[in-house]
């Protein structure tokens, strides 16, 4: 193929995302009824691929839902619950998360430099709904929008090794080998990202993940109100943290 011809490819996916995401509505899960919803789609989407065995109640959740740094957000798609993800922002001061119950040879040190963590766990697509290839993209987006509100220098990948290589696509590096995680069937390995230094060239390649305030205040802030105190909302430019960089070499 000609590089003319994958540039005119890549645009046309990036145009593709742009019209996908006015479909797209992005929703903090607060009620019961809604949560449980989630974790049936958690439960349908993992047996499906493998990762947990038949459980006649037909839901996946964990004690990580119910920490008051984690947000548990909906994506619906035409109106339609199409996928989830779950995201945990650790720092110095509230530093428990899901991926530190299995890595925290890699993490504790972060801590240790007063980094502050978006820890994205339980991505989920609805594996009834209509394969649509732009999806992962515009349910990870939520992740960029998590690291902007927080101010996160690092930003996580919990996933196996099969789909290692999307995110590599987005800058993400390896930084440890896959491990055993609790409550389910396959490995993980732990990837990374210095979200300071690539952000401009994340939105340079991916124009569509970027947010505004607004967008990151109502699906964020809804949830801050009930749990104070927790992580004040700034820009990584802002951050005093130290550079990431050297932590994160692949």
């Amino acid at each position: 193929m000609g590089s003319l011809e994958r540039i005119g490819q890549e645009q046309g996916t990036l145009g593709r995302h742009a019209d996908l995401l006015a479909r797209v509505d992005y929703r903090l899960v607060e009620s019961q009824a809604d949560r449980e919803a989630i974790f049936r789609l958690r439960y349908r989407a993992y047996l499906k691929e493998g990762m947990v065995g038949p459980d006649p109640h037909g839901q996946v959740f964990d004690r990580y839902d119910e920490l008051p740094n984690s947000w548990i957000i909906a994506v619906y798609l035409d109106g339609a619950l199409t996928s989830s993800l779950r995201i945990t922002v650790a720092s110095p001061d509230q530093p428990d998360c899901p991926s530190m119950a299995v890595f925290a040879d890699q993490l504790q040190p972060l801590l240790a430099r007063g980094m502050v963590i978006v820890d994205p766990t339980r991505f989920v697509a609805d594996p009834d709904a209509v394969r649509i290839p732009e999806l992962p993209y515009l349910t990870l987006r939520l992740a960029n929008l998590a690291c902007e509100h927080f101010g996160a220098q690092i930003g996580l990948a919990s996933v196996r090794v099969e789909h290692q290589a999307f995110y590599r696509r987005v800058f993400m590096t390896a930084m440890a080998a896959p491990r055993h995680y609790p409550g389910l069937m396959k490995p993980i390995g732990l990837m990374g990202i210095d979200f300071p230094a690539l952000r401009e060239r994340i939105y340079g390649r991916y124009p569509f993940l970027r947010s505004t305030a607004a967008e990151r205040q109502r699906l964020f802030t809804r949830a801050a109100l009930r749990h104070a105190p927790l992580l004040q909302p700034q820009r990584p430019s802002e951050s005093r943290a130290p550079a990431a960089s050297t932590m994160l070499r692949g």
